[in-house]
């Protein structure tokens, strides 16, 4: 398989974390005979310093053409003060909607060698294996108008939503669903606003559509307490945008760290954009701490979801859970024994493991 990857390493450590998934997919394209080429393009702040926008055309261009796009993290203290057409933030948002990415899906899953590095209690978070999908290009982030106003004194935003932007987000979540273990929950403030009464009202009749889903209604109140006090009840949870920016930043505390949470942001035809949870932390970028777990996973998200190569996918899962559960660990997650690694060390161990397990599977099949 031939496939074109631009990468958009953007600010603090996204060029280090960048670096190590494209490692781990080139280890990957060696074991299994595929072809990657790799295209690095401006985002985020180095953007705006390099070229006077966070998202430059030539950017745009080549994500429009490659087959897949890793995004490493945009943001941090030096851009903090610009207006907010010059913020790092709206590359990120901006790319999102040019190039149609309406479902950002959260897994996340609390490893059973890191439960004690949660701050909730190990029983709590033991079990936890849930997916957010969350819509992404509507609500109040993109609503118009969204302006100040009455010379600043007042302000308003727009959450806004047709049908046709509901309907195709609660179908992924639907048919996510449907591939797990076939639950639901719905999660929409539809006592207080029409926006959510309409959100209600389509996932009660796509519910139709998927008998073998069950189906739950969750206020967002309620949904934001149970996912620290009961998170293992969940499957699917399906929410507007600014709903679900938060729930999914809530419940990364299940793994102890930001630094183990990949995500993924697809269009209808599957083309995705794959970026670590986990901000651009520029106090530790260049000192080569950083944990390159989420962008790893993160990587293994766009082989399974833009390129159907499952298998790999799942090496490379596999694989992490492995170093993991091996004691290793980088400097964000709380130590109970095992053995500390930086970004590099913590590479080459997934890198090493993967070529082993393989050559190993590769023995095994001679003698089949």
């Amino acid at each position: 398989m031939k496939k074109h990857i631009v990468m958009l390493p953007g600010d603090g450590i996204g060029p280090e974390v960048m670096d190590s998934a494209k490692m781990v997919l080139n280890t990957i394209a060696e074991e299994f005979s595929h072809s990657f080429t790799f295209e690095s393009q401006d985002i985020g702040g180095i953007a705006i310093d390099r070229q006077g926008t966070p998202l430059p055309a030539e950017t745009s261009a080549a994500c429009k053409k490659a087959d897949a796009v890793l995004l490493g993290a945009v943001g941090g203290p030096k851009w903090d003060s610009n207006p907010s057409h010059l913020r790092p933030e709206r590359g990120l948002l901006g790319i999102r909607k040019e190039l149609g990415l309406f479902a950002n899906l959260r897994p996340i899953k609390g490893f059973e060698k890191l439960l004690h590095a949660s701050p909730l209690k190990e029983e709590v978070v033991k079990g936890s294996d849930l997916l957010i999908v969350r819509e992404l290009t509507g609500g109040l982030y993109f609503g118009t108008p969204s302006e100040r106003r009455d010379n600043g004194q007042s302000a308003v935003d727009t959450l806004f939503y047709s049908r046709a932007e509901i309907e195709r987000i609660v179908d992924k979540a639907f048919q996510c669903a449907k591939q797990r273990r076939g639950q639901l929950t719905s999660v929409d403030k539809a006592n207080v606003l029409e926006s959510s009464k309409l959100w209600r009202e389509v996932v009660e009749e796509k519910r139709q559509q998927y008998p073998d889903v069950a189906v739950e209604h969750v206020l967002v109140d309620a949904a934001a307490m149970k996912l620290i006090t009961n998170p293992s009840q969940f499957d699917v949870i399906v929410t507007e945008n600014m709903f679900g920016d938060i729930l999914s930043d809530e419940a990364s505390v299940l793994t102890g760290s930001l630094g183990m949470l990949p995500s993924a942001s697809l269009r209808e035809d599957g083309f995705g954009l794959y970026e670590p949870v986990h901000g651009s932390a520029p106090d530790i970028a260049g000192k080569g701490t950083a944990n390159p777990v989420a962008m790893i996973l993160s990587a293994a998200m766009m082989l399974r979801h833009s390129f159907g190569l499952n298998e790999e996918a799942n090496v490379i899962e596999e694989t992490v859970e492995s170093i993991l559960n091996g004691g290793f660990h980088t400097a964000d997650i709380k130590a109970a024994g095992g053995q500390k690694v930086g970004t590099k060390e913590m590479t080459q161990k997934i890198i090493d493991s993967i070529k082993t397990r393989n050559a190993a599977n590769c023995i095994m099949d001679c003698y089949a």
